[in-house]
């Protein structure tokens, strides 16, 4: 188990916790074979409602220590990981830092993904300042003191998603500073299904729908989709020869846009918080 044999060359001491956020507690086998197995102390709750918001204030809440760092249950660290990311966090005299999240495939997709790079996500040289838009929870290491004694910083209405996004525009714009370790890697698995063209598509619609919720840049957006749609419509046939993975990446800006306009006008063709296959 990759957390629980993190190299701190002695810098710190590291506890576990471990949020289920399924009220049948599905979880709790692996954590007790994990608990028998590890020499690292872990900590296993419970958030039954069906909401991530509500999952990460769960585990905040049963958090100690001066740091806090937070990985999806999809994703591995490198053996280094947490070691680069509190390095870098004292170094830069910052508040908290984010690391890489590389695809780890379970099986050799096809070509067009590898091409289209459709599950890679931007990365930075160490030291950069991440902006709000860039602000995620999948490879995160932070400050206890950033959450001003409260455990439930992330805001329960955006529990389908975006809600890393609100917490860290709220830090930001509060004075919090952030930065980037490019060395401090995580993997995420990736099954097949993850590269369906159904699955990219409907997380489009779903991402489109959730980028409303940020009023700051709501009325920015619709009309940058107003503009891209008609655009986009009119690229795709000429893209269709360009190669299968320009294409694709162009419809899935397409179903990005539409996704946007759609939930603006109270249509929701994607009816669930979370695209699962």
């Amino acid at each position: 188990m990759k957390l629980s044999n993190q190299d701190t060359s002695g810098l710190f001491t590291y506890s576990i916790v471990v949020a289920d956020n399924d009220g049948m507690e599905s979880a709790k086998p692996t954590v007790t074979e994990m608990t028998t197995a590890s020499g690292v102390r872990i900590t296993y709750c419970v958030e039954s409602r069906r909401n991530i918001a509500l999952a990460r204030n769960k585990a905040l809440a049963h958090s100690d220590g001066d740091f806090i760092a937070f990985i999806d249950d999809d994703e591995y660290p490198g053996k280094d990981w947490l070691l680069e990311l509190f390095r870098t966090c004292v170094e830069n005299n910052v508040d908290g830092v984010l690391g890489p999240v590389l695809p780890s495939y379970n099986q050799e997709p096809p070509s067009w993904v590898r091409k289209g790079r459709f599950h890679d996500r931007p990365r930075h040289e160490t030291g950069f300042m991440i902006d709000w838009t860039e602000g995620r929870t999948g490879n995160l290491l932070f400050k206890r003191s950033v959450l001003g004694g409260r455990a439930d910083v992330f805001r329960p209405q955006f529990g389908s998603g975006g809600e890393d996004r609100d917490l860290f525009r709220r830090w930001i714009t509060s004075g919090h500073k952030f930065a980037w370790c490019d060395q401090a890697i995580a993997y995420e698995s990736i099954p097949p299904v993850r590269w369906k063209r159904s699955f990219l598509l409907r997380r489009a619609l779903l991402r489109g729908r959730m980028s409303l919720r940020h009023s700051e840049d709501r009325a920015f957006n619709l009309i940058k989709s107003l503009l891209a749609i008609p655009l986009y419509i009119l690229m795709l046939p000429f893209l269709c020869v360009a190669g299968h993975h320009l294409f694709m990446r162009y419809l899935i800006s397409l179903f990005d846009h539409l996704g946007r306009l759609l939930a603006w006008v109270g249509f929701q063709p994607e009816k669930e918080s979370y695209v699962t296959e």
